[in-house]
């Protein structure tokens, strides 16, 4: 290894631990790049079981097939993830600077939370990256935590939002119990304000699409126009009373039905 080599090597990894992620990731490298493509998973390449799931084409699924950890992490801790949301939050913005608001205060935008507003990256590194069985009562402990990070596109698109006069609407499948925690986490990662910060009730059952397309039936009926949708899952966007244009963040680690 040349001395170029190992110096980005040791700040690679004071990068990794400063981030609070895992060692154990660490074999995953190199950071930069999809990296791994060539897996096969399927008879496929991982990274086309990526753009499957991606696009919708693959549904019904429930973690990453084993042979992809590798190319899930290089993807989520590399670049390619960073730059993949840049460009959703780019043309979000592009839209929104577009607008001809009524100025009535009732133009709003939904936002889901996890892996949308708030990132569960660390919590992930350090449970599989999306190939083991999820685990409720692991992961409620992580979230009332109140320590997920901002994903900073999303940050940004939000600021955008508020200085054009639209305001967010915080839609999430996350219960009732862990209302306290998220408005910290929320708050804590520069999400100082909002117009809602709606969670599923312990008696509303059903799938997370039927659960979002009520709730936001609810806001339109309460008068407001959702002008603009953004979720990491197909179930934030699709169903009905999806607003007037949707934007799907990548995440290949795991689907809600």
């Amino acid at each position: 290894m040349g001395r170029v080599a190992l110096l980005l090597f040791l700040f690679a990894v004071t990068v990794e631990l400063s981030l609070g992620i895992s060692h154990e990731i660490h074999p995953l490298r190199p950071r930069l790049g999809s990296g791994a493509a060539n897996l096969q998973v399927l008879n496929i390449s991982c990274l086309s079981w990526r753009f499957g799931v991606e696009t919708n084409n693959i549904i019904g699924w429930y973690g990453v097939p084993q042979t992809c950890k590798s190319y899930v992490g290089h993807y989520m801790l590399g670049t390619q993830y960073r730059d993949d949301s840049r460009l959703v939050v780019y043309e979000a913005i592009a839209y929104a600077e577009s607008l001809k608001l009524v100025g009535d205060g009732k133009d709003v935008w939904v936002f889901d939370i996890d892996e949308t507003t708030l990132s569960n990256l660390p919590y992930y590194v350090d449970n599989g990256l999306g190939t083991g069985k999820y685990n409720a009562t692991l992961f409620n402990s992580w979230v009332l935590q109140a320590k997920a990070p901002a994903l900073p596109e999303s940050l940004k698109l939000y600021k955008k939002l508020l200085s054009l006069g639209i305001k967010v609407v915080f839609l999430t499948g996350r219960g009732g119990s862990q209302r306290n925690a998220t408005v910290t986490n929320l708050k804590n990662e520069g999400f100082l304000t909002w117009e809602k910060l709606i969670l599923r009730g312990s008696s509303e059952t059903g799938t997370a699409l039927v659960y979002k397309s009520n709730k936001r039936k609810m806001l339109e009926q309460n008068g407001y126009r959702i002008v603009g949708n953004i979720g990491d899952q197909w179930s934030d966007i699709l169903g009905t009373n999806t607003g007037n244009r949707t934007f799907k963040l990548p995440d290949p680690m795991y689907y809600v039905a």
